[in-house]
């Protein structure tokens, strides 16, 4: 007996959100439990059943005609819920809000089992948008010297070569074959399976030449082989990465707080940008689908606004 069972319409969004949507399994699992989460608590409301027994109610006998019953209200009580109770940010409400838009317009839309879209009118919760965290030139250098400590490993090394220079993401990284590799380009497949090309500079050529020359561990799954592989010769996992940028911000001295793979990206684009990369290009080697993601590296950090000024002809003191 299936645990946990899901209604079927469910069932029917999360395999159109994968095979016509082309969303990653990561973003399928995410919706799944945001819509889980909202069934559970939608019944519990429905039925008067205490908020601490909600895991306990089975979803999977929810129907289409309590789904039409739905409302705006409803959805807004939902998110309150998630807020007070939960304690959930902004942006994990923004995700949730996300899902129910989506799902409501699949069965609106796609499926036209209702008639009025209740999710329509939801509003997204209002996200700050901050400043990327980055590291500086000195810090980034401290870094890749701390690579070489303690046992230099070619295939750490060409790992964060890889986020450095080109700005990958890390589930990017985990994803490359040694079929990615074509002369100086590298093929990534990013964001919804969007496929995308980018130049592999000197850095990245020389620690690639090194990590294939140093003897890969054989690769022991199925499938394509992997670009990276891990010293039980399985394909590395985003958290497997994910400790050893850790570990080399700990043997490096460098100890900036938290140190991420996505923070190696975030200083990727930074330089670049500081370097003189138009928008444009950036938004194609980060695999950004819209210029306003990009544009958050336009950021010009305080010193240099304070330089700016201070340098101003008219800054004249009596």
């Amino acid at each position: 007996m299936q645990k946990n069972p899901k209604p079927k319409i469910m069932k029917d969004f999360l395999v159109y959100l994968t095979t016509i949507k082309g969303k990653s399994q990561r973003t399928r699992k995410e919706y799944e439990y945001d819509l889980t989460l909202f069934f559970h608590f939608h019944l519990a409301m429905q039925n008067d059943i205490d908020i601490a027994q909600i895991n306990e109610i089975n979803i999977a006998t929810i129907t289409i005609e309590e789904i039409r019953d739905i409302t705006l209200e409803d959805l807004y009580l939902f998110m309150e819920y998630c807020e007070v109770q939960r304690n959930n940010s902004a942006s994990a409400r923004a995700r949730k809000v996300a899902t129910l838009k989506s799902f409501f317009k699949y069965v609106k839309g796609k499926r036209r089992l209702i008639e009025e879209n209740p999710a329509e009118e939801l509003e997204t919760p209002k996200i700050g948008r901050r400043k990327p965290i980055y590291m500086n030139m000195d810090e980034a250098t401290q870094f890749i010297e701390g690579i070489q400590l303690h046992g230099a490993s070619p295939r750490n090394y060409c790992m964060m070569m890889f986020f450095l220079n080109l700005g990958i993401r890390v589930s990017e990284l985990c994803q490359l074959n040694t079929s990615s590799i074509q002369g100086r380009y590298l093929t990534v497949i990013g964001k919804g399976n969007k496929e995308r090309t980018v130049y592999l500079n000197d850095s990245c050529m020389q620690a690639l030449n090194n990590y294939e020359q140093s003897g890969k561990t054989p690769f022991k799954g199925e499938g394509e082989e992997p670009l990276f592989v891990s010293q039980k010769g399985t394909r590395f996992t985003r958290q497997t990465v994910a400790k050893i940028v850790k570990q080399i911000n700990k043997q490096s001295g460098l100890q900036k707080d938290r140190l991420t793979p996505h923070k190696l990206r975030h200083t990727s684009a930074t330089m670049m940008y500081k370097a003189g990369a138009d928008i444009r290009s950036l938004q194609h080697i980060l695999g950004h689908s819209s210029v306003a993601t990009t544009q958050i590296y336009t950021h010009i950090e305080d010193e240099q606004l304070q330089h700016v000024l201070e340098n101003n002809p008219f800054n004249i003191v009596d």
